[in-house]
């Protein structure tokens, strides 16, 4: 983010954050613009300027989630006349963003952290892909913000294509705002443009090549994200590495993110009920109070799938995103009390070595 002198409430400090700050007056608060591994790029009042984490918020934080992420606010300490500062504490987070880590770690990745608005980008032409629309609205919805869905590349298909995808979205009971856009006919730009509101953060998702970085691209009216050429296929290839919080001319900020095809869900029981809310609604109707929709009688879920009143696909994506949630919460809660066993065991052991 450029230097540039602005109020903390231009950069989305609110009262909510007012509210809920314990911090010394000697303390300075700044936000997370971007993290270059063992340093950070804040922002406040006065610019931008880098820093490090306290060597005791290291020792007293060690998950991955307790450390900073883009969009987080930390309580900082920085001599005056410096351009580096320490973080000492982490500010509660409004919202969130987060995943399941790659891979087989059971643990959770933080995406983004005080997020207004998550825009989940698809393109028409080759990305558009009904259930991980499914997925994505789930942990949005699970972590606080609000979700727009912005379809793409709307020049590479036919306008029949385009009208059978927004179908298909209203179909599965998805009610979030759409927004189609072309990058090249710049048809729908202003569509988005008024949506970005001025001390507001818009954290823009989606898989590699969909546009994001281009879009991005645009809205600042310069090519401050690197893109690469446009293949065959007419899918950019992004080269988008790291996520930085930018700020635009109108005021909004705007956070881009590298592509993700893998978006593990991590324990949304909330997030799965707001995004399936269809099914959420029927199920208040099933003869017993605890249905899980999987062969119980009177199940009003199963007899609307039945039916045609909700399509078996939009049925088994909600079952299938619900076993992997419960799954992935039940191994991290199993880790997290091997992890405690283990500490109080080193911790006897300590103990005892004393005593001896």
């Amino acid at each position: 983010m450029k230097n540039q002198h602005c109020e903390l409430n231009e950069l989305g400090w609110s009262d909510w954050f007012e509210q809920r700050a314990e911090y010394k007056p000697a303390d300075t608060i700044a936000r997370v613009a971007a993290i270059d591994r063992d340093q950070l790029l804040l922002v406040d009042q006065t610019g931008s300027f880098r820093a490090k984490l306290a060597g005791s918020y290291l020792y007293r934080h060690q998950l991955s989630h307790e450390l900073p992420c883009v969009g987080d606010w930390v309580c900082i300490e920085k001599p005056s006349g410096e351009n580096f500062g320490v973080v000492h504490a982490l500010l509660e987070r409004r919202t969130s963003l987060r995943r399941k880590s790659a891979g087989s770690v059971i643990e959770y990745q933080m995406i983004a952290a005080n997020v207004d608005y998550v825009v989940i980008v698809q393109s028409c032409h080759f990305d558009f892909n009904l259930k991980r629309l499914e997925r994505y609205l789930v942990m949005v919805m699970e972590g606080g913000a609000e979700p727009y869905i912005l379809l793409t590349k709307t020049d590479l298909v036919d306008a029949d294509v385009l009208a059978a995808q927004v179908t298909e979205i209203r179909s599965a009971g998805i009610t979030a705002p759409i927004i189609t856009l072309s990058n090249i006919t710049r048809e729908g730009m202003d569509d988005l443009k008024r949506l970005l509101l001025p001390g507001k953060t818009y954290c823009f998702v989606g898989s590699s090549g969909v546009g994001k970085s281009t879009l991005i691209n645009q809205l600042m009216g310069h090519e401050m994200l690197e893109t690469k050429a446009v293949s065959g296929t007419g899918e950019g290839r992004h080269t988008t590495v790291r996520r930085e919080l930018i700020r635009l001319k109108g005021g909004a900020l705007v956070i881009d993110n590298p592509g993700m095809r893998e978006f593990g869900i991590f324990d949304a029981e909330g997030g799965i009920g707001n995004s399936f809310s269809d099914i959420t609604a029927l199920s208040a109707v099933c003869r017993f109070r605890d249905c899980s929709h999987t062969g119980e009688p009177g199940c009003a879920v199963i007899e609307a799938v039945h039916s045609g009143e909700i399509s078996r696909e939009h049925f088994e994506n909600y079952l299938k995103l619900r076993e992997e949630s419960e799954f992935y919460q039940m191994s991290y809660a199993e880790k997290r009390k091997k992890d405690r066993n283990f500490g109080r065991f080193i911790k006897s052991v300590k103990k005892h070595v004393k005593d001896s």
